[in-house]
């Protein structure tokens, strides 16, 4: 078996971004301009905040992500993930459990395509601890027994957490980065912060406008040449997400394994995309959407749209590098790559 070779791609925006955190800053200071780069939950990130109070903003968003990493991480002994992971049951912190709900239905509603249930396949495939091989087919399968959501009990009113079989465990990587930027945009309105962008290595999420008035811009990564872009979008308000295979990756035997898994069959997706962004006001809907929407495919993806269109927004780039933005978005993305337009009604 072949050494495996791991490559990560950071997705830089065009421009910076920004953070703040609950519970109201001070205003009593100058700064009206604060940023702040940082290395958490395995990326690099950016915050940036304007208006008066800027720096105890960011001050407030920076150990935001730190307390966000530590309570989910899956390798910190003392994060709460951790703990529930070991004993396969428990009882919730009510942020915890939120996560769980927003998890639990994003997998009913994608038909399974969200599934936190997936923690070992990735673990079988290296792409939690760097340990890439590819595993073989038996043990695949003995593993997609135990990586069902629908496997995982959860009492509302109790906060208690159970897994149904032995050796289930759960991951919020799908999830926690739009959750965190979608905190921070909390943060910002406690703080009055009404100007800002947080990039949390690619998740990007903007609050209001810029400092002028004018739209953020954000540039989505071309996947098949990271140093280039495949156009820009417009946005206030909103988070844009994106997931590609080109993300995180090794190659073995001359073949390329990404780390967007399939939950039905365990192996990395195949389905003809290769870079989806998500545009919504709810960060964590957004993260959760841009890995379904890859697993979808494009065709099953586009219904899914049609019939949520009031919630979310999108750009598929295919293989054979065409890129489909849905109507919702298509007059704020400019592009100089031949677009089509995915619309409400066929």
């Amino acid at each position: 078996m072949s050494e495996g070779k791991v490559k990560r791609k950071i997705i830089f925006l065009i421009f910076a971004a920004v953070m703040v955190v609950a519970g109201g800053c001070s205003t009593d200071g100058g700064d009206t301009e604060a940023s702040r780069d940082l290395f958490a939950m395995d990326t690099y990130m950016t915050v940036t905040a304007y208006d008066k109070g800027a720096t105890e903003a960011v001050d407030q968003a920076a150990d935001e992500i730190s307390r966000l990493d530590q309570l989910l991480s899956t390798g910190n002994e003392d994060s709460e993930i951790y703990k529930i992971n070991q004993s396969g049951d428990g009882i919730l912190s009510e942020e915890t459990a939120y996560l769980v709900e927003r998890s639990l239905n994003l997998y009913e509603a994608t038909d399974g395509a969200f599934d936190i249930a997936i923690y070992p396949v990735m673990k079988a495939w290296g792409f939690t601890d760097d340990n890439f091989r590819v595993p073989d087919a038996d043990e695949l399968k003995d593993l997609l027994t135990l990586t069902d959501a629908s496997d995982i009990s959860y009492d509302k009113e109790t906060l208690q957490i159970a897994f149904k079989k032995d050796g289930m465990q759960i991951d919020f990587g799908g999830i926690a980065k739009g959750y965190t930027s979608a905190r921070i945009m909390d943060i910002f309105r406690a703080c009055g912060i009404k100007s800002g962008l947080v990039n949390l290595g690619g998740n990007v999420q903007a609050l209001g406008t810029k400092k002028d008035g004018s739209s953020w811009r954000v540039a989505v990564q071309d996947p098949q040449d990271t140093d280039q872009y495949l156009g820009v979008l417009s946005i206030q308000d909103k988070a844009v997400i994106t997931s590609g295979g080109y993300e995180r990756y090794f190659e073995q035997d001359g073949r390329t394994y990404h780390h967007i898994i399939d939950p039905k069959t365990g192996y990395p997706v195949e389905n003809g995309l290769i870079s989806v962004s998500i545009v919504t006001a709810d960060g964590t809907l957004a993260d959760g959407l841009s890995t379904s929407v890859f697993i979808m495919g494009k065709e099953a993806a586009t219904e899914y749209w049609r019939n949520h269109s009031d919630e979310f927004d999108m750009i598929l780039m295919t293989d054979d590098r065409e890129i489909y933005v849905t109507e919702g978005i298509a007059d704020s993305f400019e592009s100089e790559m031949d677009t089509k337009i995915i619309e409400k009604k066929v």
